[in-house]
């Protein structure tokens, strides 16, 4: 993981320190008691209990390593003051395709906590770096995959 810092808005924070909390203080607990009952199964070289479980402790380890990382570099973004006539990491969109009129809603959040299909996007993917800055009826043109894709910007909602 890069040395940069960790965008997040106050929520993905709050997400992410949840999800080291569970990791440290509950899945270790319960990782730990199914380590314990696979070793009172007996040879641990073809014990595949005691195996799968040691797995898992390197991944969750892993996971919390990262998410340490991660909280440490944090910087949170104060949407709360946030100006709705430009767009920026914590602004909500409400974006129009031209090409079939649909209507799509996002949230442009850093890339640590993006999720498209909770609507979340990363100000680093094509598209939010063609959002930022942006402001309402601005046309928007983002090269994907299937070709050019153009939007219009309708609104940009406070939180």
């Amino acid at each position: 993981m890069a040395e940069e810092e960790v965008v997040l808005t106050q929520e993905g924070f709050d997400k992410l320190q949840a999800e080291l909390d569970d990791l440290k203080y509950v899945k270790r607990k319960e990782l730990a008691a199914r380590i314990k009952l696979a070793i009172s199964y007996g040879d641990l070289k073809e014990n595949s209990e005691y195996h799968s479980a040691k797995d898992d402790q390197g991944f969750m380890e892993t996971r919390i390593m990262i998410l340490e990382k991660m909280l440490t570099k944090a910087r949170i973004v104060d949407t709360s003051d946030s100006d709705s006539s430009a767009i920026g990491v914590g602004s909500n969109v409400v974006l129009k395709d031209i090409e079939f009129g649909d209507t799509l809603e996002y949230q442009v959040v850093g890339p640590a906590e993006a999720d498209v299909a909770s609507g979340k996007i990363s100000y680093e993917s094509p598209l939010g770096k063609a959002l930022m800055g942006k402001a309402v009826g601005d046309k928007i043109d983002v090269e994907a995959p299937m070709g050019m894709i153009h939007y219009e910007l309708l609104e940009i909602k406070a939180l």
